[in-house]
């Protein structure tokens, strides 16, 4: 599955990254087992991650029923089921996430932005140190395509991630794209895809950075808590600044 460079670099490092977990969604339009082209770079960034013994689940959400909306839990909202807190509780222990999604007319996935929608949901939600609870983790996409939008959905991506308190390492996205317009995708017999250096080293580069940041951010406590915990602000505290209302 790997290429001699990636394969290289594994054996290479001498790291154990045993006490983290990553979760990959995949937001892919198609059902499990169908062929997902998107799931072929996922499982290579995946793999890289098991070789340094991270524990990796993979999930495509679209296996799931998820109703819309910007609630921890929709049943509570008039829906009759909702199987996103089974996820979420995956999202919870995940020091890694990483959303893969499918180009269409430029951009993410439906099931991708759906897949936003809902981490949103419980982005209010706060750690043992006062942070929103996603502090501490880090985030990256993956995204295949045969038209134009790799730059234009990791944007989007990455800077949803980030707003609900993901860190975003270095260069913390990779994808493939063909030719414009019809013809073969990632995992296509002649597409290239596989053997595509370009996309090989972002996928590598993109894989190492998550692991190292997140964990830099595990092994040191997270995010110093100072300056960013809600109960504090709420509380009238403003850090290292004056607050006119206690002058």
């Amino acid at each position: 599955m790997l290429s001699p460079k990636q394969d290289e670099i594994c054996k290479s490092g001498d790291f154990d990254f045993s006490d983290l977990r990553a979760l990959f969604l995949n937001c892919t339009l198609k059902r499990s087992p169908e062929l997902s082209h998107t799931n072929g770079l996922v499982d290579i960034s995946a793999e890289i991650m098991r070789r340094k013994n991270v524990h990796v689940d993979i999930l495509r959400p679209v296996d799931f029923q998820l109703a819309p909306g910007v609630w921890p839990d929709m049943t509570e909202h008039g829906f009759d089921k909702d199987d996103w807190p089974e996820i979420y509780t995956l999202v919870e222990q995940a020091d890694i996430l990483v959303l893969g999604t499918p180009i269409w007319l430029g951009e993410k996935s439906s099931v991708c932005t759906q897949v936003v929608e809902r981490l949103y949901s419980s982005s209010g939600n706060l750690n043992d140190q006062g942070q929103y609870s996603y502090y501490g983790k880090v985030g990256g996409c993956l995204i295949t395509g045969n038209e134009d939008g790799v730059k234009h959905c990791a944007m989007s991506m990455l800077y949803a991630l980030q707003h609900i308190g993901y860190t975003i390492p270095p260069q913390a996205d990779a994808g493939w794209i063909g030719e414009a317009g019809p013809g073969p995708s990632y995992l296509d017999e002649g597409s290239g895809g596989l053997q595509n250096d370009f996309t090989n080293r972002n996928t590598t580069f993109m894989t190492w950075n998550l692991m190292h940041m997140a964990a830099l951010l595990k092994r040191s406590g997270g995010l110093p808590a100072h300056g960013n915990q809600r109960a504090s602000w709420d509380a009238g505290c403003r850090f290292d600044f004056p607050n006119p209302e206690y002058r």
